[in-house]
């Protein structure tokens, strides 16, 4: 059983810039298959914005998706966790902050993401979230 974040988390998270449109980082979550993409500015970590966050943040608010920037939807004031963390205080701090997605940074820089989805497949892959965690997308 994995017991640091480096264990289980997705590397190599896609990224973009600040001033990057609502519609190119959906079309780019669209393309990679995830729900979330974190926001650098030079590689340093600057927000997390997840397909929730262009729904209600963005569109609900009718914001044009063409000309607003990634950098007004997205989170900025973020809780991140290490790659040698332990995975009981990533689950701890999920639950204090009730988020489902927690960068994983080293000196600034963004290395990764754990989810929900990767600590219910670690800890319970037989669950209902285990289950469906690792199904595959309808193309």
């Amino acid at each position: 059983m994995a017991q640091h974040v480096r264990d289980i988390m997705t590397g190599e998270p896609v990224t973009v810039e600040p001033q990057t449109s609502l519609t190119a980082v959906a079309r780019l979550m669209r393309d990679e298959h995830i729900g979330a993409v974190l926001v650098t500015d030079h590689d340093e970590l600057r927000g997390l914005v997840s397909d929730r966050d262009l729904v209600v943040r963005a569109l609900a608010e009718g914001w044009d998706p063409e000309q607003t920037t990634v950098a007004g939807a997205c989170s900025d004031d973020l809780v991140t966790v290490t790659p040698d963390d332990d995975l009981d205080r990533a689950v701890g701090l999920m639950r204090e902050h009730a988020v489902r997605r927690l960068p994983v940074v080293e000196g600034g820089h963004p290395v990764g993401i754990v989810a929900l989805a990767d600590l219910a497949m670690e800890r319970d892959p037989e669950s209902a979230l285990g289950d469906i965690s690792v199904a595959r997308p309808n193309q």
